[in-house]
């Protein structure tokens, strides 16, 4: 959960302002949570807590309105309606990350990621992403190897990781659906060294900058078992207290490596 919300905040900046190198500062005064990270940690409230997702999704909403939510989920939350708006968007996949750390079996984990986005995100594509993602941590977390992430993933999913970094990047620009970023955001993990080179990749293709990185490095914490503490400092000195409370909570129960 640490990978992905750090992911969020270096990404922060190059969202709007992509980038085709992995030679960029990590931080600036610029870089700030987003909806990634609020949303992430509603979903590890509902875990911690039990509640629902629908409510958490919405009073976080309400305590960080401004973090760059999407339209339709800015929408749902304003009409108040009890329907998901069938949404395909990765917004589903970037919150999912405490997921895959809170339960023991692969069933329970899809089971879950699914529940988590149906209340929004409730196309095939936008429930397939959040499925995707949770499972790759799971998988990482308990030492399957790069190589049977990568099988089991095309294999459940369909998703085609066989392509490099190097032909994706020259042609890639920004794609908010789970179908054209959650694929290029684990091949980032996949052709990774580390950490810090798993975020520094998914940046550099030049897309969804923010999200891509939380989801590449969600899976590299999970999968690495290690960030270096100074940019774990830099995530909680961007965070706010209630916040930050709720993700130490959280990683102190589940996230021990």
């Amino acid at each position: 959960m640490l990978g992905a919300i750090a992911g969020d905040i270096i990404g922060s900046v190059y969202e709007r302002n992509p980038v085709k190198t992995r030679d960029f500062k990590l931080f600036s005064s610029d870089s700030n949570f987003t909806d990634d990270t609020v949303l992430s940690v509603a979903v590890a409230e509902v875990l911690l807590s039990d509640t629902d997702y629908e409510n958490a999704y919405r009073e976080f909403y309400r305590q960080y309105p401004n973090q760059g939510y999407g339209y339709g989920f800015r929408r749902w939350v304003m009409v108040e309606t009890n329907s998901p708006y069938n949404s395909y968007g990765n917004g589903s996949a970037m919150r999912v990350s405490p997921v895959g750390w809170a339960f023991d079996s692969q069933p329970e984990v899809l089971h879950e990621a699914k529940k988590s986005a149906i209340v929004t995100h409730n196309h095939v594509e936008g429930i397939k992403g959040a499925q995707a993602v949770a499972a790759a941590i799971f998988l990482a977390r308990t030492g399957h190897s790069k190589a049977a992430i990568k099988g089991y993933l095309s294999d459940t999913f369909q998703y085609d990781l066989d392509r490099s970094l190097n032909e994706i990047r020259p042609d890639y620009s920004f794609d908010v659906s789970c179908q054209g970023s959650v694929p290029e955001s684990i091949i980032a993990f996949l052709e990774s060294d580390n950490y810090e080179d798993s975020v520094r990749n998914a940046i550099a293709l030049g897309g969804d900058s923010d999200t891509m990185a939380c989801i590449a490095g969600a899976i590299a914490e999970a999968y690495y078992k290690y960030i270096d503490p100074e940019i774990i400092a830099a995530i909680f000195d961007r965070l706010p207290g209630h916040l930050a409370t709720i993700v130490k909570q959280f990683t102190g129960k589940y996230c021990r490596y």
